[in-house]
C-alpha cells in the first residue's frame, strides 16, 4: 500500500504543474486594428495593474499587439485609453478582463476600432464580432 501511495504521490508532483499551467495560466494575444476613417491616426496607451505597455501611434489599418498569461486567480485585467487625432477626448476600453473573456477569448482578443466611439470585439466562442462601449477616460 506504501508504494501505491508514494507512486500516487510523485504522479501529482509530475502531472498537477502540467494541469495548472494549461488550465490556470492561459497565454492571450491581444490585437487591436485602427479602422478608423480616411486613415486617421491614433494614440493607444495599454496597462494592466503590473504591466504598462506604453504609448503606441497606430496609423490607419495598424495593429498593436501583445502577449500574456492569465493570472492563478482569474484577475487578469488590461484597458487602453484610445485618442484619434481629430480628437480631445479620450476614450477607454477594457482589452482583456478575465472574468468576462475566459471564454470569448480563449487564446486570442480582437478588437477593432472602426470609427469614433465604435469598437468591435472578436468572440472566439460563438465566431461574430460584437459591439463594445467606450467610455471617457
Amino acid at each position: 500500500m506504501k508504494t501505491f501511495n508514494c507512486n500516487f504521490y510523485i504522479f501529482l508532483l509530475l502531472i498537477l504543474p502540467l494541469i495548472f499551467e494549461s488550465c490556470c495560466l492561459a497565454r492571450v494575444q491581444v490585437h487591436i486594428i485602427n479602422k478608423l476613417p480616411d486613415g486617421l491616426a491614433m494614440t493607444l496607451h495599454c496597462q494592466s495593474h503590473d504591466n504598462d505597455l506604453g504609448q503606441l501611434r497606430l496609423t490607419g489599418g495598424d495593429e498593436a499587439s501583445w502577449t500574456f498569461s492569465v493570472n492563478f486567480w482569474g484577475t487578469t485585467m488590461f484597458y487602453c485609453d484610445a485618442q484619434w487625432d481629430d480628437s480631445s477626448t479620450t476614450y477607454r476600453f477594457v482589452t482583456y478582463d478575465a472574468a468576462r473573456d475566459a471564454r470569448r477569448c480563449q487564446t486570442e482578443c480582437w478588437w477593432m476600432i472602426s470609427e469614433e466611439e465604435t469598437l468591435y470585439g472578436y468572440n472566439q466562442e460563438s465566431e461574430y464580432w460584437e459591439l463594445f462601449p467606450f467610455t471617457s477616460a
